[in-house]
């Protein structure tokens, strides 16, 4: 019986970490960019997309299985990694983090009001109210 209850925590945890995150932005944004040019955006680094409009990133809220993922496969940080980066980032006024959105179905709808903001999501949550510009696997 014990057993059991050490196997759901870990079949639960190899489900979540298997997903796919899409970075999405404004339907009406046609840049590409790569996950270099996407981790710099994220980490404040770059402030403008490829054709110089202003990009605003937006992050799931850190505890977030898509921040998670996010921050994994696209940052290369852990979540305790990034609150020290932007901890130094403001004590030396070279920037501030990204808002934060509380789910996916709130970034969707954030992004789609904004062709400045970009987001990312679970990919089996994207809509046709963004556009997908890169997926990460």
């Amino acid at each position: 019986m014990k057993t059991h209850v050490y196997l759901a925590p870990l079949i639960f945890f190899s489900t979540t970490a298997l997903a796919d995150i899409a970075v999405v932005v404004h339907p009406s944004n046609t840049n590409t960019m790569n996950k270099k040019v996407i981790s710099r955006v994220f980490t404040g680094k770059v402030k403008v997309f490829p054709d110089d409009s202003r990009a605003i990133p937006i992050n799931q809220t850190a505890s977030s299985p898509p921040a998670n993922e996010f921050n994994r496969k696209v940052l290369r940080k852990s979540a305790s990694q990034l609150k020290a980066y932007w901890s130094k980032r403001l004590f030396t006024g070279k920037g501030r983090p990204p808002q934060e959105v509380s789910s996916d179905a709130d970034m969707v709808e954030l992004v789609a009001s904004n062709p400045e903001f970009i987001g990312y999501v679970d990919a089996d949550m994207v809509t046709d109210q963004v556009r997908v510009i890169s997926t990460f696997k």
